[in-house]
């Protein structure tokens, strides 16, 4: 049976996983979750009753999480691309730099898009602004981590690459990052011109309306 990934086209975090699939060229089934798509969502939420995507289905095998979706891909479907190294204080070093992207891009960046769908009335400025500042303060220390880095761990594209994509695509949308940031612009460039992303950013256009702060032409 083929894995099958529930998730959808736009979400920063089942890009995270795409990334990995299609840089191995992994075969899947992509079951799209979407309003619309009522089977689907049914089999989504008898599976994972938290209902956050994405989720793979390996057979009888039900895995979430993205990090974690992305070593299991890794341990029970391996491809050419090992996008986590076998020496063990390498693996930590791209394991840090995958939870820096997810907690202190990915989880701000989600703030302030979720703050935007809320009724006026109900909104956060203060919790806004504190993630703002954290958006700042991770774009500054990347910066200086990026210095004569071409991959977020080194050399190698990897699952920090995987995660670093999609959080860093959507936040300079939502809080730009300063042209003063070269390293991080630059990363951010090479990260777009990765085939495996560049595919993920195409398939997710049709959705762009969906980005409640307006989505730039720029990407």
């Amino acid at each position: 049976m083929a894995l099958q990934l529930y998730a959808h086209p736009f979400s920063s975090y089942c890009q995270k996983v795409l990334i990995a699939l299609y840089e191995n060229g992994t075969p899947f089934e992509q079951r799209l979750v979407e309003p619309d798509q009522t089977k689907t969502v049914e089999e989504f939420s008898a599976l994972w009753p938290l209902k956050r995507m994405p989720l793979l289905r390996d057979g009888e095998r039900t895995v979430v999480e993205s990090s974690i979706i992305i070593e299991y891909l890794g341990l029970h479907h391996p491809g050419p691309v090992r996008l986590l190294p076998p020496a063990a204080d390498a693996a930590l070093d791209v394991r840090m730099m995958d939870r820096f992207f997810d907690i202190y891009v990915h989880t701000p960046l989600q703030k302030i898009v979720f703050d935007r769908l809320r009724p006026e009335a109900e909104r956060d400025r203060y919790g806004v602004t504190e993630v703002r500042a954290m958006l700042d303060t991770a774009y500054a220390w990347l910066d200086q981590r990026l210095d004569g880095r071409h991959w977020a761990a080194g050399d190698a594209f990897s699952l920090a690459d995987c995660s670093a994509a999609p959080a860093l695509f959507y936040a300079d949308w939502a809080h730009p990052i300063p042209a003063s940031r070269a390293n991080l612009v630059a990363y951010r460039q090479r990260l777009l011109a990765r085939p495996s992303f560049a595919r993920a950013v195409d398939e997710a256009r049709p959705y762009r309306s969906y980005f409640p702060l307006g989505a730039p032409d720029r990407d």
